[in-house]
């Protein structure tokens, strides 16, 4: 026989004690969270890594975009691995050619183009049109979709990319994309996020699709 569980202090409670409780707990909540929040002070530009195996990882980059979008911020895209693809947030974004520039300079995954030297080219191309955006301070806002790949098989010297990461104008935002990101990179991201897969309908025979992948 096991112990019936002991109630909540609320379940003891009156409606109207219960709704006092709660103002004067949340009362607490609010001064203890207003107290941390005026402690937080300083506004820069941000180095932002979204990584891991689960899908999301770009997703989320481009809602970063279109909020800075909406913001009058402008805004500059290399897309290292998905040029071949046409995407809906590409074809969306390209009505905004005053704050946007998008650049698709992959020539697809490494094991469609069966083709390192080719791969190789792609990459460091792709990077000058990066360094270029993010020296650039009229851009607020530089993504680098897929560059983790990149790295991953060691097309771009990693090096090179922290180093320019790192000094990076101040108030420029650097989003990051992409699987396996490396810790050299991590180490010197102010915010990292990785992905984890619990579920995905591609292991249940379910092909990428429009709205959802691209």
């Amino acid at each position: 026989m096991t112990d019936a569980p002991r109630p909540k202090k609320t379940d003891l409670m009156s409606e109207e004690e219960r709704n006092a409780y709660h103002a004067e707990k949340m009362r607490k909540k609010k001064e203890a969270r207003d107290k941390i929040l005026a402690t937080k002070t300083e506004e820069k530009g941000l180095l932002i890594v979204h990584t891991g195996k689960g899908k999301g990882k770009s997703t989320a980059a481009f809602g970063m975009v279109f909020r800075a979008l909406g913001h009058g911020f402008k805004i500059g895209i290399v897309q290292f691995v998905k040029g071949k693809w046409g995407t809906g947030e590409r074809d969306i974004l390209e009505e905004f050619p005053d704050q946007v520039t998008i650049k698709a300079m992959g020539e697809g995954f490494t094991w469609d183009t069966q083709d390192r030297a080719r791969d190789i080219a792609a990459a460091k191309g792709a990077w000058e049109m990066a360094k270029e955006m993010i020296a650039d301070e009229r851009y607020k806002m530089v993504l680098l979709d897929e560059l983790n790949i990149c790295l991953r098989y060691d097309y771009l010297d990693i090096n090179d990319v922290v180093e320019v990461l790192k000094n990076k104008p101040r108030d420029t935002h650097v989003i990051v994309t992409g699987r396996n990101a490396k810790d050299e990179l991590i180490e010197i991201a102010d915010l990292v996020t990785e992905m984890t897969m619990i579920k995905h309908p591609f292991r249940d025979g379910v092909k990428a699709q429009a709205g959802i992948e691209f």
